[in-house]
């Protein structure tokens, strides 16, 4: 590349990316979100011949010794070609001069089909403009890819936030809190549970977690217990990405839950 051209393009690269830091330092162009999934079958029983030799060959590679693809069948959740989404929940910060106020909404229940469908609805009609953000908590290794997936398989078009493919990294408007923390760091795992408790968030206290999920859902049929637990999540997501960038946390007289 000749130098003036090089010259040029760093040039670009630097206007989009003070741009992109003025867009986000507007708490109202991201939006925050959590999701929760379930294997697409109850058991193992449930799968037809093929699908049950799809997941013996996808058990294989995360199965212990002993573990047989029927007994790791609750993990097919987190896999995008075996599970589906069940509950999304996002927030959103509004403002009124010096006052903040964080909205949050959920789509649940049992036909993802149209939770995505709604999701989408959002994303299309309030967050499709260049200076919008998505956030999660390990949302570029786990909440973003998955909805894409989902997306695709459920023959949904993608919204823009979600669109990757031909774009530069500094294009995709995803913002993830785990890869804030980690300053480069690739060796570890950080929990949104463990982050909340170094930054002193206080957290509602709740008997569920992600490894109860699938019980929740296919035992007890819980959707609504399921829908606050996610709604938990994503109120602390908030409030560490507010803490993780010097602001005050969200307080609960400042939070309202949106049918």
């Amino acid at each position: 590349m000749e130098a003036a051209s090089a010259a040029v393009v760093l040039v670009e690269v630097e206007l989009v990316a003070v741009g992109s830091m003025q867009a986000i330092g507007k708490l109202e162009n991201i939006l925050f979100l959590d999701i929760e999934t379930v294997a697409q079958k109850k058991s193992y029983d449930e799968l037809d011949d093929q699908w049950k030799v799809l997941w013996d060959k996808k058990a294989q590679f995360i199965a212990r010794t002993g573990e047989s693809p029927e007994d790791i069948y609750d993990k097919a959740a987190i896999y995008a070609e075996f599970g589906k989404v069940i509950c999304i929940s996002v927030a959103f910060v509004t403002a009124k001069g010096d006052e903040y106020q964080l909205r949050v909404k959920s789509f649940y229940g049992d036909d993802e089909l149209l939770i995505l469908n709604e999701f989408c609805e959002l994303l299309n009609n309030n967050f499709n403009r260049h200076y919008h953000y998505l956030c999660a908590h390990n949302g570029k290794e786990f909440d973003f890819p998955y909805l894409g997936r989902r997306l695709l398989a459920n023959r949904i078009e993608l919204p823009k936030l979600l669109q990757m493919a031909g774009k530069k990294p500094w294009e995709v408007k995803h913002l993830d809190t785990m890869q804030l923390w980690k300053f480069g760091d690739y060796k570890s795992y950080t929990s949104l549970e463990l982050l909340a408790a170094v930054f002193d968030i206080p957290t509602p206290k709740d008997d569920l977690d992600g490894s109860k999920i699938y019980n929740a859902y296919y035992k007890e049929h819980d959707l609504e217990r399921i829908r606050r637990y996610c709604q938990k999540d994503v109120i602390t997501l908030a409030n560490l990405y507010l803490r993780i960038n010097n602001r005050e946390e969200i307080l609960d007289e400042q939070v309202l839950l949106v049918d």
